[in-house]
């Protein structure tokens, strides 16, 4: 189950950041957190920033619905959703990890 859980005007999604990699993807699950490769290396802020473009472009939001709760300076991190509950939260990072022949 996608590690994602009910907060105060949205949802919160553990993370842990695969700097400098081939692609921007979620690459798995890691205990209680996503592993998300991203491409940005993590100087200045960049892999944070790539971090809140890549979910707010998986889950159709504006970037400014994304935050980075705790964790910025960490490959651990703790992202804030508003305006999402965590189960749709879930069901669209699952609809990802769905094959396109296993839908109906």
């Amino acid at each position: 189950m996608i590690p994602v859980h009910d907060a105060p005007g949205g949802a919160l999604i553990a993370i842990k950041v695969h700097p400098r990699a081939r692609k921007n993807a979620i690459t798995g699950e890691l205990g209680d957190a996503l592993k998300v490769s991203l491409t940005s290396p993590p100087v200045d802020g960049r892999a944070n920033q790539a971090c809140i473009e890549f979910f707010a472009k998986l889950l159709k939001l504006p970037q400014s619905s994304v935050t980075i709760a705790s964790g910025q300076t960490s490959r651990t991190k703790l992202l804030r959703v508003s305006g999402l509950a965590a189960e749709e939260v879930r069901k669209r990072i699952a609809m990802l990890f769905e094959s396109p022949g296993s839908r109906s």
